[in-house]
């Protein structure tokens, strides 16, 4: 391969580029990985595996009485999107409702990742939704997860949702109850709660999942989710002093978002560190910093919503004069589309769009890989952590200490080259017939995807004559603007689905939290009591999602698998079923729909 190819740069001509020997480079990358047996490699957490999702973070199981009660909204879940949707819910009046959170309290993802390192990678002053509402500034560009923690639960006070939660609980079944238009839910502490309307906000990445390695109930050693992280074992905090792990071997599987944060970490504290890696992630620079005081006193009102829109205009391809964010997000997707902006991208045929678009995220790779030539200072490691396929085929990562960590003498990289281990041992971790004993193996291997609605949200859904969720979905999604279903009335599903993706997810929530709740304060304030999705109306929906879902399957089929793929089965990868025009359009569509006023496509009696 050529050698301007390899390093690349900014400004290189893109005749350096060997485009023949990139395709076919990223075709024998992703082929090395494709597993036939796609997200069935992965074990679900249950039986021996159920302590994986155990609550390390509170004294011990709750006790108290079961309760049975009446209330006008149920929000499932307490993370940001359930924290969003309840907000809404009291912007219009509805107080009576009831929050069911497994947690033992607020904060979702920030909740249970506390690992050493954690930190959002969409800036704070973005990602940290209702900052103008609470009062607050985040401390720093890309806030810690104590920070993050900390907002959520500043969510609930002000907004007074601490006294509507029901912590440690989870809702085992849901019923539709025709007689009277309500919903009943039973949680697993014996609560009969009967509901008007049932806003579902358990999130999309929020059941671990354990690779289905040979041997892996076998290890006679110590083991933890990275969402579930025991700092009764390793000593220290989610910002280091990893005390205990100071005579330890330790493995981490997986090379993913978190595994780049923690990683650093375990390095810096551990006897010895070995990263177990299928395929390496793309790592570019993340600069934090401090909030600088004078930039914050100068905002004026609005300033979080502006900045909001800015970003999602730019990482959805829109050109745009200012950059307000200036991270890595919004650098990454201006090299990917500033290949367009020397013209008129609207008179742009397709093929030629697609042209521009593979030699841009070619460019882009390249930089990413000459990036570890500089820092990485064994050649073969550098060389096993560059990442060979498109750009957005995985969710890109910034972090500037995961590169450096493989300078360390006691770190390793035990690249698998897409296989994955073996085997694990009583004692250690096996790949191509070496033993690499370990006292203690993390497992940073993310959560499930692509699995029934049902079984990720640990509950079943029965609607009208008792259909349940799961047999309504069997042959795939169906919903009307990824928020309702038919058959399911007045259950309103919040999150990614068949509606428009933001990288920026706590936008998205709140999105569609004010969409939702605006449907009900409309039927409320008609007199009306369900509101319910028409059959034709899914239909026409789903045959518009896959319609516009052929470009983004053609490129994920070029993919390598993870789970932004299914694995390999695009069908069950996370963001197919998204609407293909990008979110502007999604938002756009949502307004004129909105603005028609005729609640079309829903029946609301």
């Amino acid at each position: 391969m050529p050698e301007s190819t390899m390093t690349g740069g900014a400004a290189a001509d893109d005749q350096e580029l060997d485009l023949a020997w990139l395709r076919q480079k990223y075709l024998d990358e992703r082929q090395k990985r494709l597993n036939a047996r796609g997200i069935g490699q992965y074990i679900e957490v249950k039986g021996d595996f159920s302590r994986f999702i155990d609550d390390p973070y509170v004294d011990g199981p709750l006790v108290r009485d079961a309760l049975t009660e009446t209330v006008e909204a149920i929000v499932i879940g307490g993370g940001f999107g359930g924290l969003l949707a309840a907000a809404e819910l009291h912007k219009i009046g509805i107080t009576d409702i009831r929050i069911v959170e497994k947690a033992g309290d607020f904060g979702g993802t920030w909740y249970w990742n506390r690992y050493p390192g954690a930190q959002c990678d969409i800036e704070s002053y973005i990602y940290m939704p209702l900052l103008e509402e609470t009062g607050y500034v985040p401390t720093e560009k890309y806030a810690h997860a104590a920070e993050l923690f900390a907002h959520a639960r500043r969510i609930g006070e002000h907004f007074d949702l601490y006294r509507r939660a029901l912590f440690q609980t989870q809702i085992t079944e849901l019923r539709w109850d025709d007689s009277d238009n309500r919903w009943v839910a039973r949680t697993d502490h014996g609560d009969v709660i009967r509901a008007r309307w049932v806003l579902s906000a358990s999130g999309p990445l929020n059941r671990p999942k354990l690779p289905g390695i040979p041997g892996i109930e076998s290890f006679k050693g110590h083991t933890f989710h990275t969402s579930r992280w025991d700092y009764a074992y390793t000593g220290g905090n989610s910002r280091g002093g990893l005390t205990g792990l100071a005579d330890k071997r330790v493995a981490i599987i997986g090379t993913g978002a978190t595994a780049i944060q923690c990683a650093p970490y375990v390095a810096k504290d551990a006897k010895h560190l070995y990263v177990v890696q299928r395929t390496p992630s793309t790592v570019d620079i993340r600069g934090n910093r401090p909030t600088d005081h004078e930039w914050a006193r100068s905002l004026a009102p609005g300033w979080q919503r502006q900045r909001m829109d800015n970003f999602n205009l730019i990482v959805s391809g829109a050109c745009v004069e200012t950059d307000l964010v200036q991270d890595g997000w919004t650098d990454l997707f201006s090299d990917l589309t500033l290949a367009y902006l020397a013209g008129d991208r609207a008179t742009l045929a397709p093929e030629e769009m697609a042209r521009l678009t593979e030699l841009a995220d070619f460019r882009k790779g390249n930089r990413i890989r000459a990036r570890l030539d500089q820092v990485v200072q064994d050649p073969a490691t550098a060389e096993g952590l560059k990442p060979w396929y498109g750009m957005m085929c995985k969710r890109p990562t910034f972090n500037d200490d995961y590169l450096k960590a493989f300078n360390r003498p006691n770190v390793t990289l035990v690249d698998t080259q897409g296989r994955g281990l073996d085997a694990i041992t009583e004692t250690g971790i096996v790949f191509d017939g070496v033993e690499y004993p370990v006292d203690c193996i993390i497992f940073a291997t993310g959560f499930e995807t692509g699995t029934g609605y049902t079984r990720r949200a640990a509950m079943e859904v029965h609607g009208r004559a008792g259909e349940t969720m799961s047999q309504h979905f069997a042959a795939g999604l169906r919903t009307f603007h990824g928020f309702l279903t038919d058959n399911f009335p007045n259950f309103f599903m919040l999150g990614l689905s068949q509606n428009g993706f933001k990288p920026n997810v706590t936008d998205m929530l709140a999105e569609q939290s004010e969409h939702v709740v605006g449907l009900i304060a409309a039927a409320r304030a008609e007199g009306a009591t369900v509101i319910e999705a028409l059959p034709e109306a899914v239909d026409a929906w789903v045959a518009t999602i896959r319609e516009k879902s052929e470009l983004s399957r053609k490129f994920l089929a070029t993919c390598t698998p993870g789970y932004f793929t299914g694995e390999g089965d695009i069908d069950k990868g996370v963001f197919v079923e998204t609407y293909g025009d990008g979110s502007p359009a999604f938002s756009a569509l949502l307004q004129a729909w909105r603005d028609a006023g005729d609640h079309a496509g829903l029946e609301v009696r």
